[in-house]
């Protein structure tokens, strides 16, 4: 079970954010501010909205004064959850060092929560800048599943046309692709491999 710490929904921001650059396809959809709102928009980076916030308050609502130094902010917490997803498995203490740095950097501070008979912790900021928020919501997610379910449920997609990053949250632990459709792909790419002429 996923520590109390996070839900799967800032687990979910983190691999949407560090997929938003997609090395091998050479795409990268957070090159503008207006990219960066609408992430936001979907994602919101304060972890679990306040009690009786609209949906309207949350997410990109918070950040109406977005620039380009909030973008390229961004862009670098970015880069620095994409580091931890590709690393954990094969380097976990690296991946950690690089979590550790990150809170540390965005002045991560712990919070006990309470709503509705419910409590919770969770890692936010004490800074008024977006990216500080994003990158606790986002670290602090993966600090959490990896001292809950180990670093090796941090991996990069095995289709070799892909490399998207994801979080294994299943039963198992054995996801080796970051969606059915790629791992369909691969089945029939090894099937064809085996029954091809030569």
């Amino acid at each position: 079970m996923l520590d109390a710490c996070y839900s799967s929904s800032a687990v979910e921001a983190a691999v949407d954010l560090a997929n938003t650059l997609r090395p091998v396809k050479g795409e990268d959809t957070l090159q503008t501010v207006e990219q960066l709102r609408d992430f936001l928009a979907n994602h919101s980076p304060t972890g679990r909205p306040e009690p009786g916030s609209s949906t309207a308050d949350r997410g990109a609502g918070r950040w109406r004064r977005l620039t380009h130094d909030d973008l390229m902010e961004v862009r670098a917490v970015r880069e620095t959850v994409r580091a931890v997803l590709e690393r954990a498995g094969t380097d976990p203490v690296g991946a950690a060092a690089l979590i550790n740095e990150g809170l540390l950097r965005n002045r991560a501070t712990p919070a006990l929560r309470h709503d509705h008979d419910r409590w919770w912790t969770e890692v936010t900021s004490d800074t008024d800048r977006c990216a500080a928020h994003l990158a606790v919501t986002t670290l602090g997610a993966l600090a959490a599943v990896i001292a809950t379910l180990g670093p090796a449920r941090l991996g990069v997609c095995a289709g070799p046309r892909c490399r998207a990053t994801f979080v294994d949250l299943s039963r198992n632990g054995s996801k080796q692709y970051c969606t059915r459709p790629c791992a369909h792909r691969a089945s029939v790419a090894a099937y064809r491999s085996r029954h091809s002429t030569p």
